[in-house]
């Protein structure tokens, strides 16, 4: 079965998703990262994170929603392995919990 633009249309519906819904779980993982040293500069993550659903995921959502160019849009999956690089990164940032 060869892929047409209503296949290419859903796939990139669905990076936009998981984008989404991705970049909205961060703002939990944020808020409840341990204080640290109390002055809130965790929630400096934001900006990047919030760079990455700019230039991948408002586009692809836009694309979709106006059924333009399918391909290139589920091509913005790209967006979730920079989401995953920074993710990584932002990790080994973070305060860890004292247990």
């Amino acid at each position: 079965m060869a892929f047409d633009t209503a296949n290419f249309r859903k796939i990139a519906a669905l990076v936009a998703a998981a984008g989404t819904l991705f970049w909205l779980y961060t703002f939990y993982a944020i808020a409840h990262v341990p204080p640290g040293d109390g002055t809130g500069f965790q929630w400096l993550a934001v900006f990047p994170l919030g760079m990455v659903f700019g230039l991948f995921f408002l586009p692809a959502w836009l694309l979709v929603a106006i059924g333009r160019l399918p391909r290139f849009t589920a091509a913005f999956g790209c967006g979730l392995i920079a989401f995953a690089v920074l993710w990584a990164q932002l990790l080994q940032e973070f305060p860890r919990a004292v247990l």
